[in-house]
């Protein structure tokens, strides 16, 4: 985005620190590595203290630390799990490389195309389906994926119409802010109901729809409107942005950013409390160890908030977000080794359907992988029902084996991707992008543009609490 194109020129502090030997070292530091990983809250390498704290390793606060450390500033990043990446995990499936959480971006997203050409990254394109099953008079019915896909373009250019007004600047959400008055409010069900959908065109609508939102009663119009206005304003083009991926799968950006930040990264380190005393921050780690700094920056999904103690208290803003949540409720992601079918076949059922969404993935000597977003109806602990439900849209398909993510059971995330609550855009943009004293915040959750379920939002949120940050640092 414009707003952020300066924000990664560092910044003279007039002293030599391990970051400016890093860099002055060039590409031989990167291959070696910045970064320290330990199993506990580790103190300062040189025993000087912090400049800053960021608590969470996802793409927002790798963000941060590279930023900040290009500045010359000694950054302690603490993540809670025992790995880097946040949303972002990467597993493996029939010896494959899969996305257990995030996966894709696309056209249009600046940020991230800019750190790929940076780390000098190629992409590959994802699977095109060669068919598309979709809710029917009587069950289920194929389509070829250009006649769905019209269709498609034609439904939702209904239901995202007036969006082109109240988002006429995407980037910038309340450019409109007297338009969106009488839309923010609304649910995507409330939009459904609005247009009086039924049959077949209720069953398209509202099963495309539910995917993103985990339900449609809590999912705003505004959330969903503003990434079809992002991507270009059509249906088609919004799928788009959901079509690429990175050399090394999603985690390796942020591999990279991290190895260049110059930061200490201490992993199994949970954070219980943010506590500003003195002039500084206070960052409890579960088991009672207690770090310093200036500035600390939370980089964590907002549905974490409230696990956390604040002193002093959170204002309303940041109160209400932590209540409310902003990650979407029912987040489970599931990939699927099948057999009796090597089609590239893609899927998309009813709202309340087990399955709500298969997509085809890499073809395998026997078979096909396909990735699946679930409804809350499927027990993805259950295999008999897993196969049954897959069956229920590839009558072929036999599973031979799988792998879910239940996001909104991880403790450390408590809800899928981010996406804005009826009200919450007119609530909380622009405040909750704002310090309270000396703690910044950062995440997909809380950007302007690409908000919630993208890393170009991430990187967006980051390079703006980085300024943030280093400005309260001083």
């Amino acid at each position: 985005m414009t707003e952020n194109g300066d924000s990664t020129t560092p910044r003279a502090h007039g002293r030599v620190t391990r970051r400016t030997v890093l860099k002055a070292a060039g590409a031989s530091a990167l291959a070696a590595g910045a970064v320290t990983a330990t199993g506990s809250s580790a103190a300062a390498e040189d025993g000087k203290p912090y400049d800053a704290i960021v608590v969470g390793a996802g793409y927002a606060g790798g963000t941060v630390a590279r930023e900040l450390g290009a500045r010359g500033m000694k950054v302690l990043v603490l993540e809670a799990r025992g790995r880097i990446g946040g949303r972002i995990e990467p597993g493996t499936l029939a010896g494959q490389h899969i996305e257990l959480g995030g996966g894709w971006f696309g056209p249009g997203q600046d940020l991230v195309a800019r750190e790929l050409k940076r780390y000098s990254l190629t992409t590959t394109e994802d699977v095109h389906a060669t068919r598309m099953v979709m809710p029917g008079p009587n069950g289920y019915a194929s389509h070829s994926p250009q006649e769905a896909g019209a269709r498609l373009n034609s439904l939702f250019a209904d239901f995202y119409a007036g969006s082109e007004q109240y988002f006429e600047r995407p980037y910038e959400p309340l450019h409109r802010k007297d338009l969106l008055a009488s839309v923010d409010r609304l649910s995507l069900a409330d939009r459904i109901a609005q247009l009086q959908l039924t049959g077949v065109d209720h069953d398209w609508v509202s099963g495309a729809t539910s995917v993103f939102a985990g339900g449609n009663r809590t999912g705003s119009l505004t959330g969903l409107a503003q990434w079809y206005q992002l991507a270009g304003g059509t249906y088609d083009k919004f799928l788009s942005v959901m079509s690429e991926l990175p050399q090394g799968g999603m985690i390796s950006i942020l591999e990279r950013m991290l190895r260049e930040s110059g930061a200490t990264v201490s992993l199994n380190s949970p954070v219980t409390a943010i506590r500003e005393r003195g002039g500084l921050t206070h960052v409890e780690v579960r088991g009672g160890r207690v770090h310093q700094a200036p500035v600390v920056v939370l980089a964590t999904p907002v549905n974490m908030w409230s696990t956390l103690t604040f002193e002093p208290g959170l204002p309303k803003v940041y109160a209400d977000a932590a209540r409310e949540g902003l990650g979407v409720p029912h987040a489970t992601k599931l990939w699927l080794r099948v057999r009796g079918t090597s089609e590239a076949v893609s899927a998309q059922a009813p709202e309340g359907a087990p399955i709500l969404l298969l997509i085809p993935q890499k073809q395998l000597p026997d078979g096909r992988i396909f990735v699946a977003f679930t409804g809350p109806a499927l027990d993805v602990s259950d295999p008999q029902a897993v196969r049954a439900a897959v069956r229920g849209l590839l009558p072929e398909a036999r599973v031979v084996e799988y792998r879910a993510k239940e996001w909104h059971k991880d403790p450390y995330a408590r809800g899928g991707w981010g996406l804005r609550r009826p009200g919450q855009l007119l609530r909380q943009l622009p405040d909750i992008q704002q310090p309270f004293g000396r703690i910044v915040f950062a995440g997909g959750d809380i950007a302007s543009g690409w908000n919630g379920a993208f890393v170009e939002g991430a990187l967006e949120s980051g390079f703006r609490a980085a300024e943030q940050a280093a400005t309260l640092a001083g």
